[in-house]
């Protein structure tokens, strides 16, 4: 059985922990990853989270997604999950406990699929009221799902395809 999906308020702590992250994974794997950003919500001030640090590492392609795996195993990103139907988005890394976790996303730098992340990052960023309302369907999804960790995922991709629709709409790139 899967951990249910628990969704806790802001912590001040979660960008110092991306901080933190991000610096080791570029110590280990600088000459691979051309940038690494903090995404999800837990990159959102104030927005309610699972206590999962989402993050993305860009690079150039499949062989240095494939070249990262080793390297990044060694500071902890064990759990792997490979996205082998997607050209954009390599491999989803887990790292540590569900709390505070780590989940560490290799993507092509500067593709669709990393500048949508941005965009929608950015969006809640820049409206808080957008973000309360993703918090609240967040809210409402872990608890009638409970433990569907994908249906809980998928449950909000509507909402977050109108929020980047939205933000496409009023910043075009």
């Amino acid at each position: 059985m899967s951990r249910p999906v628990i969704i806790v308020d802001y912590d001040p702590r979660w960008p110092l922990l991306f901080e933190e992250e991000k610096k080791l994974i570029l110590e280990i794997a600088r000459h691979k990853v051309l940038a690494v950003e903090h995404i999800g919500s837990t990159a959102v001030h104030g927005l309610a989270a699972k206590p999962i640090i989402d993050m993305m590492a860009g690079v150039h392609g499949s062989s240095d997604a494939d070249e990262c795996l080793p390297l990044l195993a060694r500071v902890g990103y064990n759990h792997v999950t490979p996205e082998p139907d997607n050209q954009e988005w390599f491999y989803c890394l887990g790292k540590g406990p569900h709390s505070v976790g780590y989940h560490l996303h290799l993507i092509r730098y500067r593709s669709n699929h990393w500048n949508k992340h941005l965009l929608f990052r950015d969006y809640l960023r820049k409206h808080p009221d957008i973000a309360k309302q993703y918090e609240e369907v967040k809210k409402r999804m872990a608890e009638k799902l409970g433990s569907e960790r994908e249906t809980y995922t998928e449950s909000k991709t509507s909402f977050i395809e109108s929020v980047v629709a939205q933000a496409s709409e009023r910043h075009p790139q």
